[in-house]
């Protein structure tokens, strides 16, 4: 980035210590241990692949934040205790659960041990390399004794092998020989001892609702240990869900220096030691290869045979081919996924680490849901939220759709939770938990989580989404179709008809109350515009779809209506409610009020509101936020995004002058959907500033929790805020278009995107668009009205006037204007006075 020069806010610099984590394009780098920060490292240099995930604490195991090894799903249960009970409340919890963790590789020298935090490092550096998804750690250590040791580790989760990890550790003393102690080792910190674990770095003051919970009783029941040759196997069975796992690790090592090795195994430990008496010179590498596997209760024995399996597989193949098919998924990945900025090498750095934690997140994620921290850190508890359908599956649906598909396919089997989560809430249909692991509804605060019932929106947007990009016509007719009929029905139970009379005589709208949009700090309100624009596109698209196979494919129209009793009755009542629905409109003020009673709060000066006192979550009792006009996060602007058709750039400019004042940005889900809209109405440099707050939320520590985990939601944002936002790129109906708004400091942005099987490289520069075929036969798009056909071979420049319009400044607060009823909406901070101002 450039200074403050052209669109980029002088509160926009780089974030980042450049001498410690200095700029690369395709890696990202550590050149001094830190140990202030290590929580926030463990999770920027954490591999995974959707499946597995490994924290990034370093092989020694001393001074750490949080251990952590995750399996996606892999879940505990937990009886929810509410302060005061009512029907229908969320009962059992589910946590994610910190599986037993292979890291650890511990070296001790002259019967010294190598403690990173004390150590005489001569030299350092770890990085992540985003091409070949293998993390590599270099040091040359100065022992108390004043030997010199290189020591280089690499670590990595396979993508091609779902189930797999492996692990090097090589030690060369460079000058002196000396005794040598390499222990490796499995350890169940889950319900064992962590003696090294830093508590002054783990444990906040306070309570934030964003951390996992904790248990109190012992979670993983050992079913078998076994320790053999160079194999350590562990067996576990969760002890209330009953969930089973499995872990094999094998154990080689090369040396020309004289070695023994024993092997051991108990109920929470496996560990192969090495003692080597080392020569100068003579390099001792200790490779580990580990395989995981677990079920949902498939007896351990099982999945312990699954494991040798895995094992013996690789031994049969070779390491080295495993490196060589990673490189090969990888870069498949980037051949679909790059996004490419020109001249800002902080920027395309910082890009491809979000997009690499994109892969680390859904690659083989298959037959689960995407968590909110991925397998990255243990975060919200592991759950699956909304996160994954708004903000990851575009960026799956446009670059990897067949793992779009599988997420869809994971809320689709989800379907009959659903139907027993609409029956507690005594609806009809089918509800999707807000959040949740194994499908049942885990949020115990209802009002900023059942009540955003707008989750089945969401779900159908995605999935139809999913399949006008694609064409994917079956899944649509044989399994998403119930999706949308069940959501459908949900909505039009939960809504209502309400006949008025106006100037223009009487007329009939469909109502939505009782419900939580995305803001959660406006919670339980009637017709909430983002719920019913997105419920209105669900109704509608259900009847639609209903009626097209219905015409075109009777044989599966008619197992439709037997399988769900689907009656002509509810598609003409879906799609009326669709048509009148109803959308707030303010006159006075000529905005969108996020809901029907919205305007009549006053006013909360964020402007006028101590650092100190953010995120307001964890500062104000919730009752003191719902009594103002406050956001927590994008509610009508993500409307004006997903929905925009539906608006005018005029509108969208209202409401989000209107707006953003009054956004708080405390979730990070925020940043990038204001960026697109910014962007859009023409507030470049604004829409620059929320791009880089989003883009550097992780790498930064910007929201000061991700020791958690990745935010996954924003990694896919950042995608989103790049093609949707920078590139113009809309997609209403399956129909493509542009109209790109290229910062000014930016010299080129490139992405590609899939279209029905066909891979596009789009390429922005100030005055043209240019569109390349790279893989397929073509695709057709529109550029501001214009339609262009690309063909294979045959690339397409389409000039450009401009960037669309262009605003100085930003919003301001929209304190003194008057409501309707002609009483002025007034801006405040709430504070508490202690009863000592008083005396």
């Amino acid at each position: 980035m450039r200074g403050s020069s052209g669109d980029t806010p002088p509160d926009a610099a780089d974030p980042l210590d450049r001498h410690r984590f200095p700029v690369e394009d395709w890696r990202f780098v550590e050149r001094a241990y830190g140990g202030k920060d290590l929580g926030v490292t463990e999770t920027l240099f954490a591999v995974g692949n959707g499946y597995l995930g490994l924290r990034g604490n370093v092989e020694e195991g001393r001074e750490t934040h949080a251990h952590g090894t995750f399996i996606n799903g892999f879940h505990e249960i937990w009886p929810i205790r509410h302060a005061e009970e009512a029907f229908g409340f969320a009962r059992v919890g589910q946590t994610i659960v910190n599986v037993p963790d292979n890291k650890t590789i511990k070296l001790y020298v002259d019967d010294e041990p190598l403690l990173l935090a004390v150590a005489d490092l001569r030299s350092y550096e770890r990085a992540l390399d985003f091409r070949s998804g293998v993390l590599t750690r270099e040091i040359t250590w100065r022992t108390p004794g004043g030997k010199s040791v290189h020591v280089k580790s690499t670590r990595m989760v396979s993508f091609p092998q779902r189930h797999l990890a492996i692990m090097t550790f090589e030690v060369t003393m460079l000058d002196f020989g000396a005794p040598v102690v390499i222990s490796s080792q499995t350890l169940n910190r889950q319900d064992g001892r962590d003696e090294y674990h830093v508590k002054a770095a783990a444990m906040g003051a306070g309570v934030d609702p964003r951390k996992a919970e904790s248990f109190e009783d012992r979670v993983l029941d050992p079913q078998l240990h076994q320790a053999e040759d160079e194999r350590i196997v562990l067996g576990y069975r969760c002890h209330n869900s009953k969930m089973t796992l499995a872990v094999g690790v094998d154990h080689s090592i090369v040396t020309d220096n004289p070695y023994t090795q024993h092997i051991s195994a108990d109920e929470d430990t496996g560990k192969m030691v090495y003692r080597v008496d080392a020569e100068p010179g003579r390099t001792i590498t200790v490779t580990k290869i580990v395989s995981y596997h677990s079920s949902r209760g498939v007896p351990v024995r099982e999945l312990v045979d699954r494991c040798r399996r895995t094992l013996d597989r690789v031994e049969r193949q070779g390491v080295e081919l495993q490196y060589s098919e990673q490189r090969r998924w990888l870069d498949e990945f980037w051949a679909r996924a790059d996004v490419e900025v020109a001249g800002q090498p902080e920027v395309q750095q910082a890009i491809r680490w979000n997009l690499f934690q994109l892969a680390q997140a859904t690659g083989r994620a298959e037959q689960s849901g995407v968590p909110a921290k991925g397998v990255s850190g243990s975060g919200y508890g592991g759950h699956y939220f909304w996160d994954t359908e708004i903000y990851v599956l575009p960026f799956l649906t446009y670059t990897s759709p067949w793992m779009a598909h599988s997420a869809l396919r994971f809320r689709y089997n989800m379907l009959p939770a659903a139907h027993s989560r609409a029956e507690d809430l005594a609806q009809q249909g089918a509800l999707f938990p807000w959040r949740t692991i194994n499908g049942e509804e885990a949020s115990a605060y209802y009002a900023a989580g059942t009540a955003q019932y707008h989750i089945d929106a969401d779900i159908s947007y995605a999935l139809m989404k999913y399949v006008t990009a694609t064409g994917d016509e079956d899944f649509l007719r044989r399994e998403g179709v119930d999706i949308l009929v069940e959501t459908a029905r949900l909505w039009a139970d939960l809504g209502f008809w309400r006949e008025r009379s106006d100037d223009d005589g009487a007329a009939s709208s469909f109502h939505i109350h009782g419900v939580t949009g995305p803001d959660e700090y406006t919670t339980v309100v009637n017709d909430n515009l983002f719920t019913n624009v997105m419920a209105r596109f669900n109704l509608a698209k259900a009847a639609e779809v209903v009626r097209r196979l219905a015409e075109h494919d009777g044989v599966l129209f008619d197992q439709l209506v037997d399988r769900l009793g689907l009656e002509q009755r509810e598609v003409d009542d879906w799609a009326a409610a669709a048509e009148a629905m109803s959308i707030p409109y303010d006159k006075g003020t000529g905005i969108h009020p996020q809901d029907s009673r919205f305007l009549d709060r006053e006013v909360w000066d964020l402007k006028a509101t101590p650092a100190d006192r953010r995120p307001l979550l964890l500062h104000y009792h919730p009752l003191v936020i719902y009594r103002f006009q406050v956001i927590k996060q994008a509610d009508v602007v993500l409307a004006l995004f997903l929905q925009g058709d539906h608006f005018t750039l005029e509108e969208k400019r209202a409401d989000f002058d209107y707006y953003d004042p009054i956004t708080t940005g405390d979730s990070t889900l925020s940043g990038v959907v204001q960026s697109i809209i910014a962007a859009e109405v023409g507030y470049r440099s604004l829409a620059l500033r929320y791009f880089y707050s989003s883009l550097f939320v992780d790498l930064a520590d910007l929201h000061g929790n991700t020791s958690d985990g990745v935010h996954v939601a924003s990694t896919g944002g950042v995608w989103n805020a790049l093609v949707f936002g920078f590139g113009g790129m809309r997609d209403y109906n399956g129909v493509i278009t542009f109209d790109p708004r290229l910062p000014a400091d930016w010299d080129r942005l490139s992405f590609r995107f899939m279209l029905r099987g066909t891979r596009v490289k789009v390429s922005v520069v100030r005055d043209s668009i240019s569109f390349e075929v790279e893989d397929g036969e073509y695709a057709e798009m529109s550029v501001r009205g214009e339609h262009v056909t690309v063909r294979a071979g045959a690339p397409v420049t389409v000039p450009l006037d401009g960037q669309g319009p262009l605003i100085d400044g930003e919003p301001t607060l929209h304190s003194g204007e008057r409501r309707q009823d002609g009483t002025l909406i007034i801006a405040s901070v709430p504070q508490a006075v202690s009863r000592r101002q008083h005396r």
